[in-house]
């Protein structure tokens, strides 16, 4: 039996929320939902962006700083009971808080400025695990942005949200991006495209090496299976392959998305004035 004053699954305010799950409502409601008390602390930091949170009873307690910063930024804090966390959770074992939060989508020109020098561009990608790592990477690279073509999975998809683990609100993100329309723009701009590419050109060693990581870069990553479509080495700079030092076949995209911002991140650094 639910305690006196805690929502529970049946609620309405539960089976709203619920529905968030989904792309249609969540682009319908302009709202999504951010689950585990690090990510909602990220998000209670950015306090506009949070509607309102729900939380089992302990949650107060044992992270009392999140009440404190949902109290300061006037946010509502609703109690639940397990079932009711459970039906919010997408994980198998809920940390007992999710919050309601407005979209972080932002224009593209928004996104990326003119004075912009690392960026970081999803083409076509699938996975919510791999957007969402891409986020969490370009933030701890230092980018200025994360900009998704529009055949890119949501990045308010519940698994994108996790794997950000909040770097959804430390950046500008922009979805549903004309690619060519943009690099075409971005170039006029003085803003290098590089494709991460496993059968590029140019290998990342040599841009390292004759200074081309040291030039404000947007980068773009394809799909998972199939990498970047067919005519973007047209619109490109350059098409640039990790080197493969041992046996593995390739990487993941992942993981040549953290390669890739690191190097150029690396080499702004190191290029910057004194």
């Amino acid at each position: 039996m639910a305690s006196p004053g805690l929502l529970t699954a049946q609620s309405v305010r539960i089976k709203q929320a619920r529905r968030l799950a989904t792309r249609a409502f969540r682009r319908k409601t302009g709202r999504f939902l951010v689950e585990g008390p690090q990510a909602v602390r990220e998000a209670l930091e950015h306090r506009m962006r949070v509607v309102e949170v729900y939380a089992e009873p302990d949650v107060a307690t044992r992270h009392r700083d999140l009440r404190d910063l949902a109290t300061v930024a006037d946010v509502p804090w609703f109690e639940v009971n397990r079932a009711a966390i459970e039906a919010l959770s997408e994980t198998v074992t809920s940390q007992g808080v999710v919050a309601v939060c407005s979209l972080v989508d932002v224009p593209l020109d928004e996104a990326v400025r003119r004075t912009a020098s690392l960026v970081a561009v999803g083409v076509q990608v699938r996975d919510p695990g791999n957007v969402g790592t891409l986020i969490r990477t370009a933030d701890a690279a230092g980018a200025d942005a994360v900009v998704l073509s529009g055949e890119s999975v949501d990045p308010h998809n519940p698994k994108a949200v996790r794997a950000s683990v909040g770097s959804l609100f430390h950046l500008p993100i922009s979805l549903d991006a004309d690619i060519p329309a943009a690099a075409k723009a971005w170039r006029d701009q003085g803003i290098q495209v590089l494709a991460a590419d496993g059968y590029g050109s140019f290998d990342l060693d040599e841009c390292i090496e004759d200074g081309t990581l040291a030039k404000p870069t947007v980068w773009l990553f394809g799909n998972e299976a199939h990498g970047l479509p067919d005519g973007y080495d047209a619109i490109v700079d350059r098409s640039v392959k990790v080197p493969i030092y041992g046996r593995a076949e390739s990487l993941n995209l992942a993981t040549a998305a953290a390669v890739c911002l690191y190097a150029s991140a690396r080499a702004q650094r190191i290029n910057e004035p004194r």
